[in-house]
């Protein structure tokens, strides 16, 4: 039976792939992630094929039926379907469809953490507002421009870096999949402000570091709690803490995946005692679930960063004096300060990356003072939350 738009609109995802047959070897494939793919079969030179015609709704079921039968009216002609279906699909991929086909790719596909997704549909949210529905094939580098301009008119420059970033990226794909020949997020750069780093208020004086980490042992709620401890002993940034997983936790030792780092290098932590104390207490609360925040309403996602910001505020740390970022300075202040540990390390503690060769080898050189470091940070901590004075 022929497929109307109202059923194709309506299917519903399932735990396994779903084929929905139009006639004429065309079908839609309803993915268990719920993207609805246009597919057609034929045969050619005795062999079965398969055309894709792109992304459910931004290919309609009329315009899925019409590359059908481009597609016949080449196999009547004596024609390979092959090429000529690069042309046809080339023609009906718009950026929304290939950006789309691109997550469930190389996002889903590859298991990238909840946060991840979250922070990248956010972000094609605000380009396929500009350039969502133009064929990809077409898109000039000029506008592309117009987009990045209207978000870096609001003072979001590391936005507009990321937004060209994934532009580029999702290009890239369409250039590979013959979508597209050129990936004009290339060309603008130079073209946009360089976004100033930005210094993340954090306290550096030791007595008012005690007070922070007296602070903290009343911050609600719990996981909360939790979350800003570990965050103060291992130094991480917020994002990359709260998505955490526990198969990423083996002894001692937490081993971050290169795409949840914002370098995209990947990234081991040496978990001193007190972090190993905090994380007896998190496996007692979400030691089930896959994620080490998980949160009570939603298992799969965890809270963000803004609830421990809020948290630091109530016990008197707000937004102009700490913030959750800024136990990367607290620490960063304190171990250089103290002369006892190399500046190398400290950098590698906190996932800055050195260029080149040396780069590479330092990762391996200091770890075996990241270790001690973090340790002798910890106590630090603990004997600055002991003071009174």
């Amino acid at each position: 039976m022929a497929l109307t738009d109202a059923k194709v609109k309506s299917i519903k995802a399932a735990a396994t792939p779903q084929k929905l047959f139009d006639g004429g070897g065309l079908f839609l494939l309803v993915q268990p992630t719920g993207s609805k793919l246009w597919r057609l079969a034929y045969r050619f030179d005795h062999k079965q094929r398969t055309a894709a015609f792109g992304i459910y709704p931004d290919v309609s079921l009329a315009t899925a039926r019409s590359l059908r039968e481009e597609v016949k009216k080449t196999l009547r002609a004596g024609r390979d379907p092959a090429a000529a279906s690069k042309v046809v699909k080339t023609a009906a991929m718009t950026f929304r469809a290939v950006a789309a086909e691109w997550e469930q790719r190389k996002m889903i596909a590859e298991g990238r953490s909840a946060s991840t997704l979250h922070r990248t549909r956010w972000l094609l949210g605000m380009l396929n507002a500009g350039i969502g529905d133009r064929p990809i094939s077409e898109i000039e580098p000029s506008e592309l421009l117009y987009v990045l301009h209207k978000v870096e008119a609001g003072g979001r420059y590391e936005s507009v870096a990321r937004l060209r970033a994934v532009a580029s990226q999702i290009f890239r794909y369409g250039i590979a999949s013959d979508y597209c020949k050129r990936d004009p997020a290339v060309d603008l750069r130079g073209a946009l402000t360089a976004g100033k780093s930005v210094s993340h208020p954090a306290v550096t004086d030791p007595d008012e570091v005690g007070k922070l980490m007296r602070g903290l042992d009343g911050a609600q709620p719990i996981l909360v709690r939790l979350a800003l401890k570990l965050l103060a002993l291992t130094c991480v940034r917020p994002g990359e803490l709260l998505s955490a997983e526990w198969d990423e936790i083996a002894g001692n030792v937490w081993d971050i995946p290169e795409h949840k780092m914002k370098m995209g290098r990947p990234h081991r932590v040496p978990l001193c005692r007190q972090a190993l104390v905090v994380l007896e207490e998190l496996r007692a609360i979400n030691g089930s679930r896959k994620h080490v925040f998980a949160s009570s309403v939603k298992p799969t996602q965890s809270f963000s960063t803004n609830r421990m910001n809020v948290a630091l505020k109530k016990v008197g740390f707000g937004g102009d004096r700490h913030v959750a970022h800024g136990f990367r300075s607290t620490f960063s202040t304190m171990a250089n300060e103290s002369g006892k540990w190399s500046s190398d390390a400290i950098e590698m503690s906190l996932a800055h990356l050195t260029p080149g060769v040396r780069g590479i080898y330092n990762r391996a050189k200091y770890w075996e003072e990241r270790v001690p470091l973090m340790q002798w940070y910890a106590d630090h901590l603990d004997e600055l939350r002991g003071r009174t004075t």
